[in-house]
């Protein structure tokens, strides 16, 4: 099933593929924590930025793996290229057209002790995962 995002002024639009039933992320790490990002990792060949990549910038922080995406004009972070899944991306699901998504099960994970939870996340951006609905 097709689904569809943006940032706040919707200079950075995207639509990604997922099944209708998600589980979703809510880390405590601390950037996360602060603005309130909720995780809905994907397979990155499921992901397609509809608009250009210049309407975004990136931040990088302690290991400096992760690629966090911002909009230059807003400043929201729709999406992120996650160090726990370099093969997908992370979504925003604050960011995204929630209209077609039937069960969201939203999950704590506690990104605080990343290095110790971080294998758990690992299989979300798998083709396979999202094939047999589910994106956990």
């Amino acid at each position: 099933m097709l689904h569809r995002g943006d940032c706040h002024c919707g200079n950075v639009r995207f639509e990604f593929e997922s099944s209708p039933d998600v589980h979703v992320h809510r880390c405590n790490c601390s950037i996360c924590d602060r603005v309130g990002y909720l995780h809905l990792i994907i397979p990155r060949s499921t992901f397609t930025l509809i608009t250009g990549w210049d309407e975004l910038t990136t931040y990088r922080f302690n290991s400096g793996v992760a690629e966090h995406y911002f909009c230059k004009t807003c400043g929201v972070k729709p999406f992120y290229l996650p160090r726990s899944n370099p093969d997908g991306y992370s979504v925003n699901f604050r960011c995204v057209d929630r209209s077609a998504f039937g069960e969201v099960l939203i999950e704590d994970f506690d990104g605080q002790n990343w290095e110790d939870n971080a294998s758990k996340l690992a299989h979300l951006s798998s083709v396979s995962d999202q094939d047999a609905g589910s994106s956990e």
